[in-house]
């Protein structure tokens, strides 16, 4: 329609068909539209009103629906303070990535510290990687690939708070192990850098693959 000529060849107006429970309703796209016929010259703006109407309007009720079923669980007055960047913030978390509150939040297991040298490496390859393949660190290993806004010392597992952990586990010979529900990582004693970096690149990479439990 908007590479030809639509001369004699479409019939229609400014109106569109909106389907609602199985009732389908003529609308207008513009004030008195169902009296003005689409024709060669003013096509453009039909174009641009039905696009418009798709986006915005063609889904008005499910979002208004949304909207209630939200407001049923959630006091108004508690969001009211927040605007809509603030509001994403709460709900979904950051995906921008603090390595300082993201190591001094993480409890160690099986002889593994803070200073224990592999998990020094650890750190090191994650400083490393870039910020997309930080979260897909993250996911890997609690499922999601936001931060809680209040910071990952508010990361949740399956049954309640549960914060990032690194624990001894396997051969240098296999790759990290992940359990989602509990946010930790099984992390092999990997005896250099290299080793480590290689074998925890894979498990970023491969994420939808293996090594989740």
């Amino acid at each position: 329609m908007k590479e030809n000529n639509i001369t004699d060849i479409l019939d229609l107006t400014f109106t569109v068909n909106e389907e609602v429970f199985g009732q389908v309703t003529e609308r207008e796209l513009k004030s008195g539209g169902s009296n003005i016929q689409v024709t060669e010259k003013n096509k453009k703006e039909y174009i641009e009103r039905m696009a418009k109407w798709r986006v915005e309007r063609g889904v008005v009720q499910q979002t208004e629906a949304l909207v209630r079923g939200f407001y049923e669980v959630v006091d108004t007055r508690l969001v009211s303070v927040f605007d809509a960047r603030e509001l994403e913030l709460v709900i979904a978390g950051t995906a921008e990535i603090d390595l300082i509150d993201w190591r001094s939040s993480t409890e160690y297991r099986g002889g593994y510290h803070d200073g224990h040298i592999v998990i020094r490496w650890f750190w090191a390859v994650v400083e490393h990687f870039n910020n997309e393949q930080r979260l897909r660190l993250l996911q890997f290993v609690t499922g999601t690939s936001s931060v809680p806004y209040e910071g990952f010392a508010a990361l949740r597992g399956s049954n309640g708070p549960r914060r990032f952990c690194i624990e001894k586990w396997g051969k240098i010979t296999s790759l990290p192990r992940a359990h989602t529900c509990f946010n930790r990582l099984d992390l092999p004693p990997y005896l250099s850098y290299t080793m480590l970096y290689e074998k925890l690149l894979i498990a970023v990479e491969e994420t939808s693959t293996f090594g989740l439990e």
